[in-house]
């Protein structure tokens, strides 16, 4: 098919699989002219990917036309689509044009409907950091798409380390390749767990392992995984908006078990919690937490929120928030 939609928040898998597409279509000596690579996010140039799709490559090879950003699946305008609904039957079928956008498309869209009867369609998400299983999925298909062999438990070591991040996993395979004595192209030996663990173990945590910190009344362990993140370049913001989403969650669940409620598939509507199965591990983790210890939480976050927004630093913000939140917890309060 001549049109391509790629979506999805996987960017290093996403760049890959259109890598892939762009060196089996495009004839190298030509693709000074028969590549282009423009951006959405402008009306300008998402109307000359139209245009620019249409025109029959030259030379030998296939014409590729990459809009990044693409409008036509999410709030497309109105003259937009009308150029789209205009130009989509006169693509040849050595052209092919490349839509691609972070987001999912808008089902609800004429434009999205009208290419969904004509597009090739590759969606490329993230597992949620809580999926353990779907995270070392992830790490497993991306080692097999570069031809490299994980040893027992390395997989699992990748996940713990990376947590959801598609564009440091790519690099640390490729450092990981080279170790194993190959290339980011295979060729070498297996990856090893011990080796996860010497070149990248420790590195990275994830949001979710400092709300658990913090929800067992460990703010030295909960500011230490915060440093971590933030040394690696975790913005301080994202890091809040991960845990005010992880605590929210936990207090619905809190809520609505304490009002009788016992059916997974509400309580996971009701808190926004897209997977039911993940009701049942919440409730492990605030087994014997009251509701005013997550709301203690929720206030001690968007303290350092406020903060962090009035410029302090970042350290400071969640050191001073995460103590005080550790005092604000009751006495007797249990500990997991």
């Amino acid at each position: 098919m001549p049109i391509h939609l790629y979506w999805g928040d996987d960017e290093a898998a996403r760049q890959r699989a259109l890598a892939d597409r762009i060196e089996a279509l495009v004839d190298p000596s030509w693709a000074s002219i028969n590549l282009s690579r423009l951006d959405g996010a402008d009306a300008v140039q998402a109307a000359r990917a139209l245009e620019e799709a249409r025109t029959p490559p030259f030379g030998a090879g296939a014409r590729v036309v990459v809009l990044q950003r693409s409008p036509f699946c999410q709030a497309c305008p109105a003259e937009l689509a009308a150029q789209l609904e205009a130009a989509v039957e006169l693509i040849p079928p050595d052209c092919h044009l490349f839509l691609v956008s972070d987001g999912k498309p808008d089902a609800r869209l004429r434009t999205t409907k009208r290419l969904r009867t004509l597009a090739e369609e590759q969606s490329f998400t993230l597992p949620p950091v809580w999926d353990g299983a779907g995270q070392i999925e992830r790490v497993e298909h991306a080692a097999r798409d570069r031809g490299l062999t994980l040893a027992p438990g390395a997989a699992e070591a990748l996940a713990e380390a990376i947590g959801s991040d598609g564009m440091r996993l790519a690099s640390e395979l490729e450092k990981l390749a080279l170790h194993a004595g190959g290339s980011g192209g295979g060729g070498g030996g297996p990856i090893t767990a011990e080796a996860v663990a010497a070149l990248i173990g420790g590195q990275v945590t994830s949001s979710l392992a400092v709300g658990d910190a913090l929800l067992a009344q460990n703010p030295a362990e909960a500011i230490a995984l915060v440093e971590a993140l933030l040394e690696v370049g975790e913005p301080a913001l994202r890091i809040v908006a991960a845990l005010a989403s992880q605590i929210r969650g936990w207090l619905w669940v809190c809520l609505l078990e304490r009002s009788g409620e016992q059916d997974v598939a509400v309580i996971a509507k009701a808190a926004g919690i897209g997977n039911p199965k993940r009701i049942y591990v919440m409730r492990k983790q605030i087994r014997g937490r009251s509701p005013e210890q997550l709301l203690a939480l929720l206030r001690r976050l968007l303290d350092v929120e406020a903060a962090l927004k009035r410029g302090a630093d970042p350290g400071d913000a969640f050191r001073d928030g995460f103590l005080l939140a550790a005092l604000a917890q009751p006495a007797s309060a249990p500990r997991r």
